[in-house]
């Protein structure tokens, strides 16, 4: 599968995406992708661990733990955010610090 993260594209086989003290790893593999302070990804992934906000413009198949907002198509999964959520809809439970918003279909 491919992703672009920061309008890096990235190979990965698995789409797990952690971002923490500003290193980004795709499935266990360091990635250069320039601030990581505002991290948006285009494409499917399957879980993503990041220190602050994450945009996600395409779906979790599996859970998301942000320490920042998320904004996020679907989530089969749970998500937990220190901020806001905004996604589409969301299978597993949502823990936020935040305001929730969802587009149920």
């Amino acid at each position: 599968m491919n992703i672009e993260i920061n309008g890096i594209n990235v190979s990965c086989s698995n789409g797990y995406v952690s971002i923490r003290n500003g290193k980004v790893t795709v499935d266990g593999i360091e990635v250069k992708v320039g601030n990581t302070s505002e991290v948006t990804i285009n494409g499917n992934v399957n879980n993503i661990d990041v220190t602050g906000s994450v945009e996600v413009k395409g779906n979790v198949t599996g859970s998301i733990e942000a320490g920042g907002s998320v904004s996020c198509g679907d989530v089969k999964g749970n998500v937990d955010a220190g901020g806001s959520v905004t996604a589409n809809n969301v299978d597993g439970d949502i823990d936020a610090g935040g305001s929730v918003h969802m587009k149920r279909k």
